[in-house]
């Protein structure tokens, strides 16, 4: 028997055909990040103990709060507290799990690409946390209409159009700060803990700061990003200072570290 050489597909000037697959569609990179986020247990955990807490955190307005507070201002802030918390660490793992579960050799050998996972992962970032403040607008009207009737008071709807969106930037920033320290740190407990240095324990230090130097105090509030997110909690950002001072903020804290960990990312080895 002899054997059958077939030569190569050629286009008609002669040039070998190179076939190439069509990139992967955003989409569905998207997606499968979204369902890697909520796939292992602690992400399945995080986003059950999102519903059960802030479930909790409403009925405790109604437990404790005097009738004055059943407003669905409080219970949209309490229902979103566990929220403001849980978020970030879900933002973090997002991130980090390709390197502490060790899928970062399978997902980059399918999208080479590391911009475009990171990218992708970014938007499930957001995705999830429009859902969850979503959620938690949700849990707080319900909440308001049966604490109300409970209460025997009428329902207050104290939440206005320019204050909502501060709530859903509150939430989102605070993701971000998650995500960022997870792009720069790529370990899980490293990032957390990094986390709660930034939000807890750096702001004390920045008002002792100010505090003890007086050339310090006016320039705080342009490098604090605890104190911006508190006024967007507050929904009191209503001057343009202000909302310079958050662009300041977040630009100090997650956009420049943000490069700097993608410029990082893209030449690491991963393992």
């Amino acid at each position: 028997m002899t054997a059958t050489i077939v030569p190569p597909a050629t286009t008609t000037e002669g040039a070998q055909v190179r076939r190439t697959a069509p990139p992967i569609p955003i989409t569905r990179i998207v997606t499968v990040e979204l369902r890697k986020m909520f796939n292992t247990r602690s992400g399945f955990w995080m986003l059950v103990s999102i519903g059960v807490l802030s479930v909790i955190s409403a009925g405790s307005v109604l437990i404790f709060a005097p009738d004055s507070d059943v407003t669905y201002e409080s219970f949209t802030r309490a229902s979103g507290f566990p929220m403001s918390v849980i978020l970030p660490m879900i933002a973090i793992l997002a991130v980090t799990s390709e390197w502490s579960q060790r899928s970062g050799l399978t997902t980059f050998t399918l999208v080479p690409s590391r911009g475009r996972v990171i990218g992708a992962k970014a938007i499930a970032t957001l995705l999830v946390g429009l859902g969850s403040v979503a959620v938690a607008f949700a849990v707080g009207a319900v909440a308001n209409v049966a604490g109300s009737a409970l209460a025997g008071v009428d329902a207050v709807w104290d939440i206005s159009m320019s204050m909502a969106p501060q709530l859903v930037l509150f939430n989102l920033i605070g993701m971000a700060i998650g995500f960022t320290l997870g792009v720069v740190l790529r370990n899980s407990a490293g990032a957390i803990v990094g986390y709660f240095v930034v939000s807890l324990v750096l702001p004390g230090i920045l008002v002792l700061l100010a505090q003890v130097r007086p050339w310090f105090e006016d320039l705080q509030p342009w490098i604090d990003w605890n104190e911006t997110q508190v006024a967007l909690l507050e929904g009191a950002m209503d001057t343009g200072e202000e909302w310079a001072m958050l662009g300041s903020t977040t630009i100090i804290w997650i956009v420049i570290p943000l490069l700097v960990g993608l410029l990082s990312l893209r030449r690491s080895e991963v393992k």
